[in-house]
């Protein structure tokens, strides 16, 4: 074969790797039966595997990663639930419909009430994290990623992702766990 061959064999292989899909099987103490998820873009696994200093390997729900990806840095904004600006229930809700499948209420109030407490060392992703601010009881509310990390939408910053031993944020930290799909089911 002469090197033209070889670059267009190259070229061709490379391509067809790109539409290829890994299908995984997700199991995930939030979700009432298991659910397969896409492997996530290797651009996405590296990114995310950097930022929470796990290893490429645990990045493994496409639709999650996709989803922080495309929301990062967008602005907060009280009440809203788009690309203008979203505050941290409606982050949540959209995230847990978009990357988990389940449909979660609106407020923090009704979040709190759905899910199955859990101690910190017991998060898994997915679940959420609860904290109290200015004297309010689960005022604002984040999803648990891994290795300590939550992505929330922050009222200065945005939709940010952060250590939940993070000073500040820590030293508001009320509640956690994984939501509960049958107290999702009696609520409706």
């Amino acid at each position: 074969m002469n090197k033209g061959s070889w670059i267009a064999l190259f070229a061709v292989v490379i391509l067809a790797s790109c539409h290829t899909k890994k299908k995984y099987l997700q199991t995930n103490n939030n979700i009432s039966s298991n659910t397969t998820v896409d492997k996530p873009q290797l651009s996405l696994v590296e990114k995310y595997a950097e930022i929470m200093r796990v290893n490429k390997m645990d990045i493994k729900n496409s639709a999650l990663y996709a989803f922080i990806d495309e929301w990062l840095g967008t602005p907060y904004k009280f009440g809203g639930q788009d690309k203008n600006g979203i505050d941290c229930s409606g982050f949540a809700q959209l995230l847990e419909k978009q990357a988990f499948g389940i449909s979660i209420p609106r407020s923090t109030s009704e979040q709190v009430s759905v899910i199955k407490r859990k101690y910190e060392e017991e998060l898994v992703e997915g679940d959420l994290v609860f904290y109290d601010y200015d004297g309010r009881k689960f005022g604002h509310v984040g999803v648990y990623l891994q290795n300590g990390f939550v992505v929330h939408a922050s009222t200065s910053k945005g939709v940010i992702i952060v250590q939940l031993h993070d000073p500040y944020m820590y030293q508001h930290f009320s509640r956690a766990g994984s939501v509960n799909v049958e107290m999702l089911s009696k609520k409706e």
